[in-house]
C-alpha cells in the first residue's frame, strides 16, 4: 500500500473520530429536549442520534480495516470494506425509520401536550447547528479523501438536521395552534425521510460493491492523458476502470508495432502511467498491457472505450 494511501486511512479515522464525538453529544442534547418537552417529534430525532453514533463506530472500524495492506488472500487491499459501513448505515437508517414510526402512532392514537417548549427548542437548536457544522466538514471530506464511509455519514447528519428543522417548527406550530396531533404528524413525516435516505444511501453502496466503473469527469481525465499519445504507431482499446473505496483501478491494453523493443514499450507504458497518476491524483493502481498491432485480434476495438461497460480486470498487467 502505498504511503498517500495509508495517509488517506489515518485522515479518514480522524473524522471518523470527530462524527462519534459528535453523535454522543447531540444524543445528550436531543435527549434532553425530549424528556423537557415530552415531543414525539424530539424522540424521534434523538432516536436518529443514536443510530448516528452507532453508524459512526461502524465507520471507524471499517476504515481501520480498509487501511490494511494488501496480503496473499486480499492482492487489491481490503478498502471495500468502507462498502460494508455504509451498507450497515443503510440498515440502521432504515431501522430507526420504523423505530420512529411506531413511537409517532402510538402518539397519534393517544396525544399529549408539550411541556417547556422554549428550552427544550433551544437545546434541540444547538444540537442542530453541530450536527451541520460537523457533516459540512465530513462531506468535505469524503470528497477529497474519496470515502464513501465519510460521505455516507455527512449525508446522514445533513437528513438529522433537516429532521431536527422539521421537528421544531412542527413543535412550534403545535403551541401555536393548540392540536397536539401535528406532534406525532411531524414524527411519522421525519420517519419518511429518514427511510428515503436510507434507501439512497443502499443504491450508493450497491453500485460501489458491483465494480462500477468512475465517474464520467475522471474518465474525461484519462481520455484527454490518452489522447496525446494516440497517433500512427500507438493506439488504445479494451480500457476499463473501477473503484474500491478510496482506490480506483484503470487497466487498457496499448496497441505498438510489433518491431518495437521490450524497453520502448514498457517505458511508453510508464510515461502514461505517470501521467494518468498526475491527473487522476494518488491511490490509484494501473493494469498497462503491451501487445503488437500487427496482431489480427488487435485490429477487434482499437478505438479508447470512454464509457466502458464492463468493469473486469484483465488477467495480464504491463
Amino acid at each position: 500500500m502505498t504511503k498517500g494511501s495509508t495517509t488517506n486511512g489515518r485522515s479518514a479515522r480522524s473524522y471518523a473520530v470527530l462524527s462519534i464525538s459528535a453523535a454522543v453529544t447531540t444524543i445528550g442534547l436531543k435527549l434532553g429536549a425530549y424528556y423537557l418537552t415530552g415531543s414525539v417529534g424530539l424522540f424521534s430525532d434523538a432516536a436518529e442520534s443514536v443510530v448516528n453514533l452507532v453508524a459512526a463506530v461502524a465507520a471507524l472500524s471499517a476504515l481501520t480495516f480498509a487501511v490494511r495492506p494488501p496480503d496473499e488472500e486480499h492482492a487489491f487491499g481490503h478498502d471495500k470494506a468502507e462498502y460494508f459501513s455504509s451498507g450497515l448505515e443503510s440498515a440502521l437508517i432504515i431501522i430507526a425509520a420504523a423505530w420512529i414510526g411506531v413511537t409517532a402512532w402510538g402518539r397519534l392514537m393517544d396525544p399529549q401536550p408539550l411541556h417547556n417548549v422554549g428550552l427544550g427548542l433551544s437545546v434541540t437548536i444547538v444540537a442542530a447547528a453541530l450536527n451541520g457544522i460537523v457533516a459540512l466538514v465530513l462531506l468535505r471530506a469524503g470528497r477529497r479523501l474519496r470515502s464513501i464511509t465519510l460521505r455516507a455519514d455527512a449525508q446522514h447528519l445533513f437528513t438529522d438536521v433537516g429532521t431536527s428543522g422539521g421537528v421544531v417548527i412542527g413543535v412550534v406550530m403545535v403551541q401555536l395552534t393548540g392540536w397536539l396531533v401535528l406532534d406525532p404528524l411531524i414524527g411519522l413525516v421525519v420517519a419518511a425521510n429518514v427511510v428515503w435516505t436510507g434507501v439512497r444511501l443502499l443504491n450508493d453502496t450497491a453500485h460501489g460493491l458491483l465494480d462500477t466503473a468512475l465517474p464520467p469527469e475522471e474518465l474525461e481525465k484519462i481520455s484527454g492523458v490518452l489522447s496525446r499519445y494516440e497517433g500512427d504507431d500507438v493506439h488504445f482499446h479494451a480500457m476499463r476502470t473501477r473503484a474500491a473505496g478510496q482506490r480506483r483501478f484503470v487497466s487498457m491494453h496499448v496497441l505498438v508495432p510489433g518491431r518495437w523493443t521490450v524497453k520502448r514499450g514498457h517505458d511508453l507504458s510508464e510515461r502514461i502511467e505517470r501521467d494518468l497518476a498526475d491527473k487522476l491524483g494518488g491511490n490509484t493502481t494501473f493494469f498497462i498491457h503491451i501487445e503488437p498491432s500487427e496482431d489480427p485480434a488487435s485490429f477487434e476495438d482499437q478505438s479508447l472505450d470512454r464509457e466502458p461497460p464492463e468493469t473486469r480486470e484483465e488477467g495480464r498487467t504491463g
